[in-house]
């Protein structure tokens, strides 16, 4: 009935003369205006069930859900000027995306007006809980090449803030027989002590083993300091026949393989 009258209006505007620019411009004022979900304000509990995250989880599927509406059922509510769509959309937005809020830690979200510790550690867990599920392998994985490796490694080190240094122990016939984050913070040829690291390897009877650290920064081209950490734990492991059979350098946009540029050829090569 409202668009009815609405209608009637715009041609009533007509009819007693008026120019036909401004009954159309009535027509277009007075007519109903589409709406999407994102242009709704005020709670979510007011909005009609289709739109409602969790409703439109029940009845589409996880699926159907934007990252915003995904971010809204963990942060389960907003503030008193937003709803929990609207905080959802800023906190992407300040953080450039899912991407680098993944990597986000507790203290940087609380930093962000309208979240408080419980929402930035619902967040935290989340993505954890994602990068454990994408690393979780119910058969041992087979080491056959660097990006088999840097496939596995990836989820264990990539969102990490500080260098940490990684190892994958290997047996004979190339598989992971366990693994350990062996060094957290500065990695330098200093720290990066080869007895901890073979003595490990030795425990678990391990045949070769994979090294691995995180570039941080994003540049995952070997240091000077890389090259003399390789170089120490290639020449150990000759003098305990455990083989580096890898060193790799994994970040966010890519990883280096020593073993593929050719590197660890060289090493083995001098005397």
């Amino acid at each position: 009935m409202k668009v009815r009258a609405r209608v009637a209006r715009a041609f009533i505007c007509l009819l007693l003369g008026q120019s036909f620019h401004l009954g159309l411009a009535a027509w277009v004022y007075l007519s109903p205006k589409p709406t999407t979900m994102y242009q709704q304000e005020g709670p979510i509990t007011q909005w009609a069930l289709e739109d409602r995250p969790r409703e439109k989880l029940m009845k589409r599927g996880i699926a159907a859900l934007t990252d915003a509406e995904l971010l809204a059922v963990l942060l389960r509510s907003g503030t008193k000027d937003q709803s929990a769509i609207q905080l959802a959309r800023h906190i992407l937005d300040q953080n450039g995306g899912i991407d680098l809020l993944a990597r986000s830690s507790v203290s940087n979200l609380c930093q962000i007006k309208g979240i408080g510790v419980a929402k930035a550690i619902s967040i935290v867990a989340a993505f954890e809980l994602g990068r454990r599920k994408e690393a979780y392998s119910p058969v041992r994985v087979r080491v056959t090449a660097s990006h088999v490796a840097a496939q596995y490694l990836n989820p264990k080190l990539v969102d990490e803030h500080q260098e940490i240094f990684y190892v994958l122990f290997l047996n004979r016939n190339l598989e992971v027989i366990s693994e350990k984050r062996v060094f957290q913070g500065g990695v330098s040829a200093t720290v990066i002590d080869p007895k901890i690291v073979f003595q490990e390897a030795m425990l678990h009877l391990a045949s070769g083993i994979v090294v691995a650290h995180n570039h941080p920064s994003g540049n995952f081209h070997p240091s000077d300091a890389d090259l003399k950490i390789t170089r120490k734990l290639v020449k150990a492991g000759k003098m305990l026949d455990i083989r580096v059979m890898d060193h790799l350098i994994i970040s966010h946009k890519g990883y280096y393989s020593f073993a593929d540029e050719g590197v660890l050829g060289g090493i083995n090569d001098e005397s």
